[in-house]
């Protein structure tokens, strides 16, 4: 195990660029349809380094996410949600902490849709992903919201 994790150590570089180049695109691909649909993306401030480890959406509502999970599952694209918040969790609750506690991270929670990221994720299948986001129902979604 330590041979293969100082393998990855040793072409580090190699593969933050690859991260970074499929993080950007993901980010340059969505950037308007976000816009459009009330979907944040995540920002890198310029003071900051990124790991380039996953790409997130934050959608309007919990509906939105599953709507999103659900077209983009029809197509065969795998998009999970992120996290459970720690204090919901078992452990978290043997400490006394209960919904409501921290009701921002649990609207985050709530909304957050990650998708496909990974090394070797081909510009085909990214513009698969990328065209499924787009073309999803969440704009009729977002129609009958406003």
């Amino acid at each position: 195990m330590a041979a293969f994790l100082y393998a990855q150590l040793e072409a580090r570089e190699a593969i933050q660029e690859k991260r970074r180049r499929i993080w950007n695109r993901y980010r340059e691909g969505l950037a308007d349809w976000a816009e459009s649909n009330a979907v944040k993306l995540p920002v890198i401030p310029p003071e900051c380094k990124h790991t380039y480890h996953m790409f997130y959406m934050l959608l309007p509502s919990v509906e939105h996410r599953e709507s999103l999970i659900s077209d983009l599952k029809a197509q065969s694209i795998l998009s999970v949600f992120h996290y459970t918040p720690l204090h919901l969790s078992e452990a978290g609750r043997k400490f006394a902490a209960r919904p409501s506690d921290c009701p921002v991270t649990e609207a985050v929670s709530e909304r957050l849709l990650r998708l496909p990221f990974y090394n070797d994720l081909t510009e085909s299948e990214q513009d698969q992903v990328t065209a499924g986001v787009t073309n999803s129902r969440l704009i009729s979604l977002n129609r009958r919201a406003g």
